[in-house]
């Protein structure tokens, strides 16, 4: 019973690692941008909200992945957190909904 307890613990380590390095991989994107162009310019507030925003997803993917079992209801509700991601992410970075959160 122990051995599997210590199983479990690993592979929530190794997930949320694997989580927090996609979230940096894909943070590196505007930071290495920033240092060839102009046209980005992101501040250390930006890169926060971001990670957050990153990090928070891969954790709700994960919860999802683990309390949901039906793999047809898993891919919905993947499907929505993602698009739910991608709807914040475009309203923070041009106010397509012209809410407060995007700055306008």
């Amino acid at each position: 019973m122990q051995s599997k307890i210590a199983f479990n613990l690993i592979m929530i380590n190794k997930r949320l690692l694997l989580i927090i390095f996609c979230a940096l991989i894909v943070l590196l994107i505007p930071l290495v941008a920033m240092q060839l162009t102009n046209e980005v310019n992101w501040t250390v507030f930006d890169f926060i909200t971001a990670g957050i925003l990153l990090v928070g997803t891969g954790l709700l993917i994960e919860l999802t992945l683990r309390l949901i079992k039906k793999p047809k209801y898993r891919l919905v509700m993947c499907a929505a957190i993602l698009i739910f991601l991608i709807l914040i992410w475009a309203e923070l970075a041009v106010g397509i909904f012209g809410t407060p959160i995007a700055g306008h």
